[in-house]
């Protein structure tokens, strides 16, 4: 018998193959201007990424994704995230998000068999709309029974663990500093949860320009680590 909260573990876990370890979403931008240089520079850069672009782009997304799925409205997932691919501005990001989308669907697809994913295949194959992780994850969160605390937490949860072992290698910060951040960050999600709940549908893509223009700025670095 599947145990649902292991199983989210899994799908959660930064090794699982979607190649998320392969992108710094802009940090190391940062880290080239020596703006990011250790552990507590990093945290900091971290905790303006949760607040100010996660929770307002696909932070805010699975929230409406997941309250569209009870209330038996699939049709949803391909408007939202159709609605993500629009609000990327920086191309590498654009990217990495479609990529990751796409893996992270292909191996729901084949671990699970959920209706939502094979329509959002379809649509996908049908190239109506780029794939992204947090719209697959989402649905296997409803699918599981999963609340959606706890699904969109996870999900934080996830993109924080990825980015903060990217940092470790990248930085470098240290795994200890590594373990450290990711323990204090549990406060956050859960302030960046709460802070999902109070935004309305008008607020979907309030990010700041400042980490967009990081993003952008990335594929013109002269050497680079990572992908984004």
């Amino acid at each position: 018998m599947m145990n649902k909260t292991l199983t989210f573990f899994q799908l959660c876990d930064s090794n699982f193959p979607t190649g998320a370890f392969s992108h710094s979403f802009g940090f190391e931008t940062y880290m080239n201007e020596e703006a990011i240089h250790d552990a507590s520079s990093f945290g900091v850069w971290l905790k303006i990424f949760l607040q100010e672009q996660l929770v307002y782009s696909e932070g805010l997304s699975a929230r409406l994704i997941y309250e569209a799925l009870e209330n038996g409205d699939p049709d949803e997932i391909i408007y939202r995230s159709q609605a993500l691919t629009a609000q990327i501005l920086p191309r590498e990001v654009r990217v990495a998000n479609q990529k990751m989308g796409e893996r992270f669907l292909v191996l729901g697809q084949d671990l699970f068999e959920i209706k939502e994913l094979d329509m959002y295949h379809q649509a996908v194959v049908n190239k109506e709309v780029d794939a992204h992780p947090v719209v697959v994850l989402t649905v296997i969160g409803h699918h599981l029974g999963l609340g959606k605390q706890e699904t969109i937490e996870a999900f934080l949860y996830s993109t924080i663990a990825t980015m903060v072992q990217n940092a470790v290698r990248g930085v470098p910060i240290g795994q200890t500093a590594g373990q450290r951040l990711l323990l204090a960050f549990q406060a956050e999600i859960n302030g960046a949860y709460l802070q999902i709940e109070r935004l309305s549908e008008g607020d979907f893509g309030s990010t700041p320009p400042g980490l967009e223009i990081a993003q952008m700025r990335h594929e013109l670095l002269f050497a680079r680590n990572f992908m984004s």
